[in-house]
């Protein structure tokens, strides 16, 4: 197991205690000519249902490669698992409290769901068989994914992909299942929309069965899920406004991932949508998300004196909001669960150098208190401490008003340019042309972290190769560089780590080109009143001084909201466990009724799902 310390390269440092997994191995690719990929399918098929039919397992397992893997998302028990092998495959199937009662093949969208026959690794190196798949538990329904490799002219099952997306009884009131919004017939203390929906909004009658602290995507997305679901949820903010959280941070902001990979939960993007969002932008979708979903938020309000009652499994919170007039309004609800959505990241990652008191410059402050660099300062200097998107983006917003700036590398970067990241990471599965974003959720979600890691391997040489000039002027400049946890790129880093990279949108030609300077390597000895000096004795001028290093786990979050008691009990979060799964996240934490929600807003509009139907499922009595 690898932990985050000094010693540790940059490329491989993890959140503390994560896993940094093995990278995977696949099968040799399939012999066999001419597959009939429908037939073989459907012959797996059916003897996967005669066997479930019969609970022999054995049998099951038998259609397994030795070296296979089954990840599991909620389907066979209220865990997020990955099985890797036919014996542990054997034993989970053995152990499981629900069971598979049958399984279809989804050709519901026959292009991208159908059986084919060609390449299962995404690279073409490995030819096998893969196809969705449809199944039914004794509680629940789900879709998944499934490749086949070829061992000895038989085939057999590489991966299987499970994951429940609805309670039987309990499904979405989405479609044929809606609401109808209205009541028809004599009733003189019927009420209109709007009565009811401010009426659902007070909570005067009731308390919220769900409180979620955070309004960004992570709280958004698991509040609709949760409406669908029919759990009252109440969204709590300490913003101004919903989607401050992203309206407020620096003033170039744009997202670096594209439009295809960002759709929320019901209600995608539209088609005139740009490619990126800029951070105005998306506030403003925020805030629409919220009016047209119906969901509940109150924004001004903070928690205050969270306590768990074990006896009766509820909180009791006390709500200190700010009201449009001015005056504070103190509310205590008792809700029976609490999701963090402050973001995947804890507190942020501030540190206290000497001399900081001394700094007599302009501004000295964390990037996530940077409003954006002042327009015509030519003249003026700025040092950004850090190299990832965040200390890049404020670097050239530095550079383009007229700075002289200089960014502080103390380790490595992971840097792919916004090109290959749309044009060779995302292509094919999230692009114009691409799946619907249902389907790519399932392919991508449906590789083991451990054969993932093994594609980023390909997938980053072939990335790097495309962004070779870049790659070339920025080491030339003195700027560090690293492929990532055993050169497996920019995903892994950010999955095991939560950071450590730049998707370059410009700056890293800025850099080449010597318009943004680089101080690489050194620590900072001490603040000051003028500058910054490093620990090998020396300096760099400054009027503004921006700390762009990230963020703690966000277990240190929990604790300053919840105290030592609750955080105690939490595990840690982020980065993977030893199956390759996330930790703590979009599951049970440790502490009953606490939840952690987080990611960026392709693993929200994912996750929120998953956290939603176990929270039904506890309400309901189908888990406990």
């Amino acid at each position: 197991m690898t932990t985050a310390n000094d010693s540790v390269a940059s490329k491989d440092r993890v959140e503390p205690g994560s896993v940094n997994i093995p990278i995977g191995q696949f099968p040799a690719t399939a012999t066999s000519k001419d597959v009939n990929a429908e037939a073989v399918a459907k012959d797996i098929v059916n003897t996967l249902n005669e066997a479930i039919s019969t609970k022999d397992h054995n049998n099951i397992a038998n259609l397994f490669l030795e070296n296979s893997y089954w990840r599991d998302h909620l389907a066979l028990s209220w865990d997020l698992r990955t099985l890797k092998g036919r014996d542990k495959i054997l034993g989970y199937l053995k152990n499981t409290k629900t069971p598979l009662k049958s399984v279809q093949i989804d050709t519901s969208s026959p292009g991208f769901r159908a059986p084919n026959f060609g390449p299962i690794d995404a690279w073409g190196d490995v030819h096998g068989i893969q196809f969705f798949i449809s199944f039914e538990t004794e509680v629940g329904k789900g879709q998944g994914f499934v490749r086949l490799a070829e061992e000895d002219q038989k085939w057999k099952i590489f991966t299987v992909y499970t994951v429940v997306e609805e309670l039987k009884g309990h499904e979405e009131l989405t479609g044929k299942r809606r609401t109808k919004g209205v009541e028809h017939g004599e009733n003189p203390e019927r009420k209109n929309w709007r009565d009811r929906r401010e009426a659902e909004a007070s909570f005067n009658k009731q308390d919220p069965t769900v409180l979620i602290i955070g309004a960004g995507q992570g709280g958004l997305t698991v509040a609709a899920r949760l409406k669908m679901l029919n759990i009252p949820s109440l969204m709590i903010d300490s913003n101004t406004r919903v989607g401050d959280n992203w309206r407020k941070r620096y003033h170039q902001l744009v997202l670096h991932d594209p439009v295809w990979y960002d759709h929320m939960p019901y209600i995608p993007f539209p088609s005139h949508w740009p490619v990126f969002t800029s951070k105005d932008k998306l506030a403003e979708f925020f805030e629409s998300y919220v009016k047209l979903l119906e969901l509940n938020v109150w924004t001004q309000t903070n928690l205050k004196s969270p306590s768990w009652d074990e006896e009766k499994r509820q909180w009791t919170v006390t709500l200190e909001r700010t009201k449009e007039d001015g005056s504070i309004e103190t509310r205590s609800l008792r809700p029976k669960h609490i999701i963090q959505a402050t973001g995947h990241s804890g507190k942020k990652n501030f540190p206290s150098i000497k001399g900081m008191e001394t700094f007599k410059g302009h501004r000295l402050c964390h990037s996530s208190e940077f409003p954006g660099a002042t327009p015509n300062s030519s003249g003026k200097k700025a040092v950004v401490i850090g190299s990832c998107n965040s200390g890049h983006d404020i670097a050239q917003d530095f550079y383009e008003k007229g700075y002289d700036v200089t960014i502080v590398q103390r380790s490595t970067t992971c840097v792919v340019s916004s090109e290959s990241i749309t044009e060779i990471g995302l292509k094919g599965l999230y692009e114009e042309n691409g799946p619907p974003v249902e389907d790519a959720d399932l392919w991508f979600w449906g590789f083991p972290s451990e054969l993932f890691k093994a594609q980023q391997v390909k997938l980053t040489k072939v990335q790097n190769e495309n962004d070779k000039k870049t790659r070339d002027g920025l080491q030339k400049a003195g700027f560090g560089l690293d492929n990532g946890p055993s050169d497996s790129g920019l995903f892994i880093k950010y999955f095991q780590r939560g950071g450590g990279y730049y998707i370059d949108v410009g700056a890293s030609q800025l850099i080449a080109d010597g318009k943004i300077r680089v101080k690489q390597g050194q620590e900072i000895a001490r603040i000051l009143p003028n500058g910054v000096e490093f620990a090998d004795a020396s300096t760099l001028d400054a009027d503004e001084i921006i700390f762009a290093t990230g963020y703690q786990n966000m277990r240190t979050q929990a604790r300053m909201i919840f105290g030592d008691e609750v955080a105690d009990r939490v595990g840690d979060v982020w980065g993977f466990d030893e199956e390759g799964e996330f930790r703590t996240m979009w599951q049970r934490s440790g502490h009953p009724g606490l939840w952690f929600m987080g990611g960026n807003l392709g693993i929200s509009r994912y996750y929120s799902r998953i956290l939603a139907l176990q929270i039904k499922a506890i309400e309901e009595g189908i888990a406990q």
